[in-house]
Order: C-alpha cells, then sequence, then structure tokens
C-alpha cells in the first residue's frame, strides 16, 4: 500500500444487533424504510433491549392496533427468499396470508399452531371468502413452531416467486397482509380476531412521526440564492454546547423551496477548523476539509430515524467542535431573487444506546478530476468505484467488524440503476446495495434485508448505470446536477474515524475515444476503464492512504427462476430452484 505521507504525494479531500460469523450469505438488500422495532424478542412480551434482536429479521410492524399480532421479517435478494416470524397472542390456531384485496378471495395463506406438544403446519389458498383449501403445492418451509407464555411463534420462508399459481407472488410493491387466529387448535371461523395491513415487504417504509424531543436546528437563514443553474452552499458552524455525549436518533429535513433544494449533507469537521464560514463551497474555504458524513437528506426522502439501539455521536469530548451544513441548489432556470432557509432538524437525546453509528461514503471520486467521462448517446454506460478495506488499517488498529444497516445510493439525472458488491477473498458474497429502477426524484435511505458484516480486507465495488441517449456532449462526474456521480453511503456501527473510501480510474495511459459509434463501441470503452487499475483513498478527518493499483472485480447478477406459462409444473420449478441453489454453493 503506497501512502500520502510515504511518497510525498498530495491529494485534496472532497467529501441493533451484532451479527456474529462469517457473513458468507451476506448478500441481501433492498429497499426498506425506518428500522422501528418493538418487539424485540421472539416473544412480544420480551422487555429485553434491542440488542437482542435478530440481524437477519430487521423489519416489525405490529397488525393490529392492540399489539396482539407482532410480524417480523427479513429477506436475501441474492436467494430470492424471505423469513418471516409471525407472533401471536394465543394458545390456538396461527394464520397469516396474502392478499390482493385484503379479504380471503384469492388468498395466499399459511396456517399452523401447536397441540399438545404436536405441531401443524400447512400453505392454504382461498378462491372465495370460504374456509381455505390446501394448496397443492407447499411453497412455505417452516422453520420453528413453538407455544410458550401464552403465545405461539411460527417461523418460515418462502421464495419471493414460487412459479405456483395458488401462490402470490412478494414484489416490491405494497400488499395487503391479512391475518387471524383461534382459541384453540381447532381450526374453524375466527370471528373478530382477525384483520388486515397494507405493508411492502420488500420495500418497507413504515410511517415515522417527528419526535417532540429535543433537537438542534441547522440551517441556513434568508439566503440570497446565486441566479445559476448549480450552486453548492457551505456553512461551517458551531452546534450548541452540550457537555455530555448526546446522540442523535432521528434527522427531520426542514425544506422551505423543494422545488430549490437537491439535497443536503451535514459534516463533522477535522481539528483545523476553528473559525465560521458561510459562502460558496469553493476549494478556498475551510469547509473544504470537513470529510465526516453525519446527517444528510436527499430529493424524495422524509424523516430519517435510526434503529433503537443506535445513534449518531455528538457532544462531550467533541463539545466546541465545528461542523459543516452543505445545501446543493438545482435552479434550472436561473431565477433571480430568491432567498432559503432550508436545512436540517438534529433530535438528540442523553440516554445514550449501544452503539455510535458511522457513515462511509463509498463510490466514485465526484470531480471533474477524476476523469470518469461518460460519452453521449449511450444506451446503457456503467462506472465503477471500489474500495478495499485493507486500506483501513494504514490509519486504525485494530479494525473492527463493520455491521451495515442500511444505505443512500446517489446519481444525477441520467443515473437508471446503482448496485454495490460485496467481496471477501476475492469472490462476492452478496449486495450492499442495490436499485435497479433508479429514479432522481425518489432519493432516500434503505434498510437492508438483514445486516451485513464488513471484514477487514472486505472489497466494497460501487457500479452506477447511466443512459445518456438524449446527450450530445461528455458527461463528467462533478457536483452540478447535470455532472455525473456515483456514491453509495453506508451507515455502518461501530462507528469508526473513517469517513470515506472512493476511487478513481488511473485513465493516464488511456484518452478518451471521439465520436464512438454505437453502443458496441460505448460498451468496450466502458470496460477498457473498468479494468484499468483504480486509484483508491481512504481517509479520515486527520489522516488519509491511497493504493494506485485497485481492482475492479465484477458484480454478478442476481439468479431468477423462470416459470413456464403453466405455472403448476412442479417438477419444472424443482429444477429451476435446484439449479439456483447449486449456483449459489458453488459460488
Amino acid at each position: 500500500m503506497a501512502s500520502l505521507r510515504d511518497t510525498g504525494g498530495h491529494y485534496t479531500p472532497p467529501t441493533i444487533s451484532s451479527g456474529d460469523g462469517d457473513d458468507d450469505d451476506d448478500d441481501g438488500m433492498k429497499q426498506g424504510g425506518i428500522w422501528h422495532v418493538l418487539c424485540h424478542m421472539t416473544s412480544i412480551n420480551s422487555t429485553a433491549g434491542a440488542e437482542g434482536s435478530d440481524p437477519d429479521l430487521p423489519f416489525m410492524e405490529y397488525l393490529d392496533d392492540n399489539d396482539m399480532v407482532c410480524l417480523k421479517w427479513g429477506f436475501s435478494d441474492l436467494q430470492r427468499q424471505i423469513t418471516i416470524k409471525f407472533i401471536v397472542k394465543t394458545t390456538g390456531w396461527i394464520g397469516l396470508g396474502l392478499s390482493p384485496n385484503k379479504d380471503m378471495q384469492g388468498a395466499d395463506l399459511v396456517m399452523g399452531g401447536v397441540d399438545s406438544n404436536r405441531t401443524y403446519f400447512k400453505d392454504y389458498y382461498s378462491a372465495t371468502n370460504t374456509m381455505p383449501e390446501v394448496d397443492q403445492v407447499q411453497s412455505y418451509t417452516l422453520l420453528s413452531l413453538t407455544e410458550s407464555q401464552g403465545e405461539t411463534v411460527m417461523t418460515f420462508t418462502r421464495a419471493f416467486q414460487t412459479c405456483d399459481n395458488q401462490d402470490l407472488q412478494i414484489t416490491d410493491k405494497p400488499i395487503y397482509l391479512i391475518y387471524a387466529y383461534g382459541t384453540t387448535d381447532e381450526i374453524n371461523f375466527h370471528g373478530a380476531q382477525a384483520g388486515a395491513k397494507e405493508i411492502n415487504l420488500l420495500n418497507h417504509a413504515p410511517k415515522v412521526t417527528a419526535a417532540n424531543g429535543n433537537y438542534m436546528s441547522v440551517t441556513v437563514q434568508n439566503l440570497a440564492l446565486p441566479a445559476k443553474d448549480t450552486y453548492y452552499h457551505c456553512k461551517v458552524m458551531q452546534l450548541p454546547p452540550l457537555s455530555t455525549k448526546h446522540h442523535i436518533y432521528q434527522v427531520q429535513p426542514v425544506i422551505e423551496h423543494a422545488d430549490l433544494v437537491h439535497h443536503i449533507l451535514f459534516y463533522a469537521c477535522p481539528a483545523n477548523v476553528k473559525t465560521p464560514y458561510d459562502g460558496d463551497c469553493n476549494w478556498q474555504n475551510i469547509g473544504h476539509s470537513c470529510t465526516a458524513v453525519m446527517a444528510g437528506w436527499a430529493v424524495g426522502g422524509g424523516v430519517f430515524e435510526l434503529p433503537e439501539n443506535t445513534g449518531i455521536p455528538v457532544g462531550g469530548a467533541d463539545n466546541g467542535a465545528f461542523f459543516m451544513l452543505q445545501i446543493h441548489y438545482n435552479n434550472p432556470y436561473n431565477e433571480s431573487g430568491r432567498t432559503d432557509s432550508s436545512g436540517l432538524r438534529l433530535v438528540h437525546t442523553d440516554q445514550l444506546r449501544k452503539y455510535d453509528v458511522g457513515i462511509l461514503t463509498t463510490g466514485v471520486l465526484p470531480y471533474a478530476s477524476a476523469d470518469y467521462n461518460i460519452p453521449p448517446h449511450a444506451a446503457k454506460f456503467r462506472t465503477y468505484g471500489v474500495c478495499n478495506t485493507s486500506l483501513f488499517s494504514e490509519i486504525i488498529d485494530p479494525v473492527p467488524d463493520l455491521k451495515v444497516f442500511a444505505v443512500m445510493l446517489h446519481t444525477h439525472l441520467a443515473g437508471r440503476a446503482v448496485r454495490v458488491g460485496h467481496f471477501r477473498n476475492g469472490r462476492q458474497i452478496g449486495f450492499l446495495g442495490m436499485e435497479p429502477d433508479y429514479d432522481f426524484n425518489l432519493q432516500h435511505i434503505t434498510f437492508l434485508g438483514s445486516i451485513k458484516t464488513i471484514k477487514k480486507g472486505d472489497e466494497i465495488v460501487v457500479e452506477c448505470s447511466y443512459n445518456t441517449a438524449d446527450r450530445t456532449g461528455v458527461t463528467r462526474m462533478g457536483g452540478s446536477t447535470m455532472d455525473e456521480m456515483c456514491l453509495a453511503f453506508l451507515f455502518f456501527y461501530p462507528r469508526i474515524s473513517i469517513t470515506t473510501c472512493l476511487s478513481q480510474p488511473n485513465t493516464s495511459h488511456l484518452q478518451f475515444p471521439d465520436g464512438l459509434q454505437n453502443q458496441t463501441e460505448i460498451t468496450e470503452y466502458e470496460s477498457a476503464v473498468k479494468n484499468l487499475p483504480h486509484i483508491q483513498f481512504a481517509f479520515s478527518n486527520s489522516d488519509f492512504m491511497y493504493y494506485p493499483f485497485g481492482q475492479v472485480r465484477d458484480v454478478m447478477e442476481a439468479p431468477t427462476v423462470p416459470c413456464e406459462t403453466n405455472a403448476a409444473n412442479h417438477k419444472y420449478r424443482q429444477a429451476s430452484l435446484f439449479i439456483v441453489l447449486v449456483w449459489i454453493i458453488l459460488m
């Protein structure tokens, strides 16, 4: 590894529960919502803290108003499988179903229970609002079924797509979850002990109420905006004094003009930043060395609430430190006379949580100097940023396992898809982020289907796909909305001092070709840049390292299970699933 301190090089920087084991199944991610764990343990009655919750089942919802029926779940995009834990305060039978219309008609269900130490569990379907029938193909796999302390707990798995026409497929769209239960083990009419709730299982975003606790406002005040399409404003400031350490647990956007504010980032500054600043984000202002992202918001996002065993540390030993608010304004019509007072509200508490949260910025160095140009007329062009965490040990020692629980993906207008591959010992073990249908106007923090562990030496590859079919000129990396970026902000614990791990291709010996004629030539150029050595940078607020020979590994496609037109062909379905399982084992 080469160090700037060793070589004399110069670089100015831009900007739950603990799982164990190697996490070789570290493969699931999908957009989720706020991880708000209310039933922490297997039992609803448990009063244990959030550290007792299952990192493989990070999502939770009560399905009823009386907290009698609890659903916990997690999923794996790579294995295309969901795991559900269904907990009901009863010693009788329990049933859970997927429904297209909030009732039994067309529903796909499982029912089970424990009767005199004997468990029973089956997959059912219902064509009408009558007693459901046993499904010809049992698509659900029971993992456990217990009855204790007046509760029945049923845990099972199922593929997203079963290829059974008596099942409903699980997608990233909302679906009704219906439930029913009895007081005995005789399955019959449930009466009032039933209900329904609409949930997006693979893109979970429960409603979050803005907290009324203590907060700090970090905003600009009546800022006069220049008449230019892209403007970055930086405000370096001190926070109100906090004599003891506090945890920020909720971030609320304060957006005065939604038509102007594109995104907001809030950074911690290093110790050498000792004076305020309020102006243009140019390289001459003192805030250019503030690189530790603490909070953020982007177009399409809302209130962000951290898992209840985690918090962003502030105050105490850092009391008196400086921070920087950066706001990106997008003013495409160059309107003059506009002012703005946007920013963030940071809700905090002195009741400290178990883990300090950090945010790691990964991807492509987001500046034109990166020389990662995207050609025009491209139906698809991919850029790659790589982070080899072996660099971390050059800055901190020891390097702990990092538990990643959420991600925010970021490109600009040409972005169409983002994937974050996770590699260990040269082999991809999963994804830390995946958005196949990226929408510039719907950027938000998303939660992983299960907590992922980054170990020292793991590699992170951020792949961004762009479409420039309607552009006639080269698109460069940069801050303007018409420029591009390729970033993934990883939310993790425990917090470490390293804040950024970016890369850029070494294009010194590759000339950008003029007049690429077709998609084939564009793809060939994409491959040529990808296979160049990539210069990797890792830095904290006080130190940084670089490695000039980074390698971008191939990010695999998630396997799919094809279905015949006749979805009831069970033998074909079994064979397809077998092929996928063999593929996963051999990887």
